[in-house]
Formats: C-alpha cells, structure tokens, sequence
C-alpha cells in the first residue's frame, strides 16, 4: 500500500511542479545505487526533486526522512544522469524536496546543498 502512496505523491508533485513552471525531463530515473523520483527544468536550471509521503509521523516526517546518507545518493545519482545527459552538465542543479503529510503538499525547493 505504501508504495501506491508514493506513486499517488509522485503524481501531485508532477502536477503541482509542471503547474508552478517547471518541465519534466525524466521521471523516476534510475541507476546502480540510487533513483531520481523527477528531474525537472526551472529555467536555465535543472531541479532534482525527491518526493516523499507520510501517512504517519511515528518515525519522523517526510522532510526528517531525507538524511545525509539518503542525500548522499542522490548526489550520486545525480551525477550518474549528467554523465549519461552531458546536455545538461553545464545546468544549475538544484536538490528539492516536495512532501506530501496529511493530505497536505510542501515544496522545499534547495532543500539541500549537493556539493
């Protein structure tokens, strides 16, 4: 059932961000060690977004979840996609985080410094 959550999340993420500018470029890339939920342009820039849901807080909130090791694979993976899209490897990068808790989404957008 979770997963179906995430999937649910995923897509009002997709809809919001594409609502607020943006434009999709990959969703749910994946690599050896890690997986890209959306890569997405704003602007000149590339937005790495890593959607996380929440139905309850026992184990710390969605935005708690992404961690160091968590953001560590992404950096990583992120990596990865520029190598295997050098179109974009001269972009911006920008980490997000979209959460979604309660029914309610959030947008956190630099939520993290890739570097």
């Amino acid at each position: 059932m979770s997963w179906l959550r995430g999937v649910d999340a995923e897509t009002r993420a997709l809809r919001h961000l594409e609502r607020s500018g943006l434009t999709l470029v990959t969703r749910n890339w994946r690599c050896k060690g890690g997986e890209l939920d959306l890569v997405m342009r704003d602007g000149a820039a590339l937005a790495v977004i890593e959607v996380r849901s929440r139905a309850r807080s026992d184990y710390g909130s969605a935005l708690e979840s992404v961690d160091a090791r968590k953001q560590g694979r992404l950096v990583h993976a992120t990596h990865l996609f520029l190598a295997a899209h050098p179109e974009h490897a001269q972009r911006e990068v920008r980490f997000d985080v979209v959460t979604v808790e309660a029914g309610e989404l959030q947008w956190l957008k630099a939520a993290f410094d890739g570097g």
